[in-house]
């Protein structure tokens, strides 16, 4: 070490390379969002989706677009306007389909075979009024094409699967552009391509965002603190180095940036800021002992190195117990961020003690005597203690049973809306399709026959449709469509349209004729919703974003039903899509993170063992971590906030940066045991030189985090706000609890 820091300008002329590097990958750094992110990786049922989007093709493959018109859409240059736009919309790139009800028809069997009725009669405005009775006595399109006050209308477009960010982006603006073409300026717009704009700006501007208010807060308490310009800008500029090298970091490892990268900035910069707190606090401590800079950073390296370098370690370790889970959005994040972490404790060890060696001492020390009131005010804490060691242990422990009974009041019941942008267009447009037509999340059941049995087989359709009449008993579940919809279609054309007869023909005779009508007039349609061998066929819907627990109730309703009514021997039924996925994930959310944090419970473990070599005082430093992650948990449950794969990251943070106060404040204790000190001198010099540091860390922790409050994205107020208030508890726990955990268990 004593040769690096007799290298400190080659230390500074390698990390100005490193960053000119890190600045030039950053235009390679990519934005992304896809609900794939979030789907259980290496779950049965995300193989057997896959596997069926292979025959049938994604289920999110949509883009609607609703536009109103005032108090009705049955006004004739509105509706011609409309079906302008339908018409050219088919034209548009990446879109394979479009439909509205301008463009559809109603099949009508004649003497002289098929023949078409328009839904709408465009050009004769004397017949709207029938045209929109006959719409609602159908129910066919309402809620899914025109809503129920008929004043607003779908065109919606099928599109090419899984478009990417620029696909997306070139079909909406040519999407806008066609509809300031003619005139219709009152839409709203729901669809992946939609969800992908929006969430990849979002991205972009919370990055900018918290990096600048991280940036700024922490000049701010950087200047508090030390009141040295000189200081803070070498604290800052080390920070914000570590930060750019990160990011260049992710850029070189191909790494995308997703809903989570957020959070890389203000883990960053805090996280770098704690660091340098504690090695510049403990050096300018040493300075003023008269101790030359050399020897004073190289007495700080070896006393607060280490435990700056364990923390470190165990913060990554937080982590990285997010491997455990099986959303590849939250396994990434935890290891991005463990790697963010490790990158600020080495910038800081190597950039800062550089910088730090080049100005004067005399620039660094603080003209005026030092002030009394830190030392009263951590004296004051430590006899604190001392005197009322009993009722701290006793209100701990209620305050644990409380947190541990709130845990148990958890839910993952999640809805997709508190995942938009707070106040957004997008969030406005999702709650417009949501109050007014099917919501967003696709429903797909696969229908797979068994033995000699083929889809088109008059049985197999009738148990299809038996499912498909389950369903629509489900209110949140809308605008269903299966291969049975083909023989409805044509029985009510055969009975002059009449709303009565959507349904499917009484024998198998008159069903037969129907299926060589339907493969003659709608192959490609019927292409949609039957394999080519008419072994598999799916049931399309939308449901409404009521929440996972209460869909979760709804699938087991669905798998029950089939189970009981249908012949299992003939045909079987088998939820899936991109939304069941989605769903079931909540499933795993709490055994990934129970098995994740245990995991890393268990390595923590180990290091301090290793470290303090003493049963007793690896047991003290743990239980005032282990309170904390109850009390997340029970914020969680008391406010009834849905425990979701975003918001899972919380005890990953806690757990991470929590453990790393009682590290340094522990590791102080040790040294001064070490150098002979008995029980109440340890704890008063531990309080002393590391109370300061760690009561300065924490609140700029806390503020930190509660940059969060200011985002747009509402997981990311959760988490900042539970973030922040849990820290507290930690750093009231480490100055409270340790010290009476100390003077009863150990000797």
């Amino acid at each position: 070490m004593h040769k690096i820091l007799a290298l400190k300008k080659t230390v500074l002329v390698i990390f100005g390379i490193l960053s000119v590097f890190a600045v030039m990958s950053l235009s390679n750094l990519k934005f992304s969002f896809d609900f794939s992110q979030f789907f259980p990786e290496g779950d049965p049922d995300l193989v057997f989706y896959n596997e069926f989007i292979e025959e049938f093709g994604t289920d999110d493959n949509f883009l609607l677009i609703a536009v109103e018109n005032e108090s009705t859409v049955f006004n004739q240059d509105f509706l011609q306007r409309f079906d302008a736009l339908s018409k050219e919309a088919r034209q548009l790139p990446f879109v394979t389909e479009s439909q509205s009800l301008t463009t559809l028809f109603y099949p009508l069997k004649t003497s002289f075979g098929y023949t078409k009725l328009p839904i709408i009669h465009l050009n004769d405005s004397t017949k709207y009024t029938s045209d929109l009775a006959k719409i609602r006595e159908d129910n066919l399109y309402v809620n899914a094409l025109i809503d129920e006050k008929a004043t607003s209308l779908v065109l919606a477009l099928e599109t090419e699967n899984k478009l990417d960010y620029e696909q997306s982006i070139i079909l909406l603006t040519q999407v806008r552009a066609l509809l300031k073409k003619h005139e219709l300026t009152n839409y709203h717009l729901l669809g992946r391509t939609y969800f992908y704009e929006a969430l990849v700006a979002m991205q972009k501007h919370e990055v900018i965002v918290t990096s600048i208010a991280s940036i700024l807060l922490i000049f701010i308490v950087l200047l508090l603190i030390y009141r040295k310009v000189l200081i803070v800008f070498i604290a800052l500029f080390s920070i914000t180095i570590a930060l750019l090298l990160f990011l260049g970091l992710l850029s070189v490892l191909g790494k995308e940036l997703n809903a989570m990268a957020a959070f890389y900035p203000i883990l960053m910069l805090i996280v770098g800021t704690s660091d340098v707190i504690h090695i510049v606090d403990d050096y300018l401590n040493k300075l003023k002992t008269g101790l030359s800079k050399e020897n004073a950073l190289w007495s700080t390296l070896k006393e607060v190195g280490t435990s700056t370098l364990l923390t470190s370690a165990t913060t990554a370790i937080g982590f990285a117990s997010l491997l455990t889970s099986k959303s590849s959005s939250i396994s990434d994040f935890g290891i991005n961020a463990a790697l963010g972490v490790l990158t600020a404790f080495f910038t800081v060890i190597f950039l800062t003690s550089a910088l730090i060696l080049l100005p004067k001492k005399e620039l660094l020390l603080p003209k005026k005597t030092v002030s009394t009131k830190w030392p009263k005010l951590l004296s004051g804490i430590n006899n604190f203690t001392k005197k009322r060691h009993k009722p701290i242990l006793y209100i701990s422990f209620l305050f644990t049973f409380a947190c541990a009974f709130g845990v148990t009041k958890i839910d993952t019941n999640y809805q997709i809306k508190e995942s938009l942008p707070t106040n957004s267009p997008i969030a406005a447009d999702f709650k417009f399709f949501q109050d007014h037509y099917s919501g967003f999340r696709p429903l797909e059941v696969a229908v797979m026959t068994q033995g000699k049995s083929k889809i088109s087989d008059f049985e197999i359709i009738k148990q299809i449709e038996l499912a498909e009449q389950q369903l629509k008993g489900e209110s949140p579940i809308r605008n269903i469509q299966s291969v049975s919809t083909f023989y409805k279609a044509l029985n009510k054309a055969h009975n002059l349209n009449k709303t009565d007869f959507f349904t499917l023909p009484e024998d198998e005779k008159t069903f037969e004729s129907y299926k060589v009508d339907i493969k003659k007039m709608a192959r490609k349609q019927y292409a949609k919703f039957v394999n080519e061998n008419e072994t598999k066929a799916r049931i399309k819907a939308r449901v409404l974003d009521v929440g996972t627990d209460t869909l979760n109730e709804l699938y087991k309703r669905f798998d029950n039903f089939t189970a009981a009514q249908t012949d299992s021997t003939q045909v079987k039924f088998k939820l899936t899509g991109s939304g069941v996925l989605l769903d079931k994930n909540s499933y795993y959310i709490q055994d990934s993170l129970i098995t994740g944090l245990l995991a890393g419970l268990f390595i923590v473990a180990l290091i301090m063992a290793l470290l303090f070599r003493n049963l007793k005082l690896l047991l003290i430093s743990l239980l005032p971590n282990l309170v904390p992650l109850l009390f997340a948990g029970a914020l969680l449950g008391y406010l009834n906030i849905p425990l979701e794969s975003t918001i899972s990251v919380v005890f990953a943070i806690v757990f991470g940066i929590a453990v790393d106060d009682t590290i340094h404040f522990l590791g102080r204790y040790k040294l001064c045991r070490d150098k002979g000190l008995d029980k109440e001198e340890a704890l008063q010099i531990t309080f002393s030189e590391t109370g300061r540091a760690l009561i300065i860390t924490t609140l700029t922790l806390f503020f930190g985090f509660l940059i969060l409050l200011f985002s747009a994205h509402a997981p990311s107020v959760t988490i900042g706000l539970l973030v922040s208030v849990t820290l507290l508890t930690a750093l009231v726990l480490d100055l409270l609890l340790l010290p009476v955990l100390i003077r009863s268990w150990l000797k």
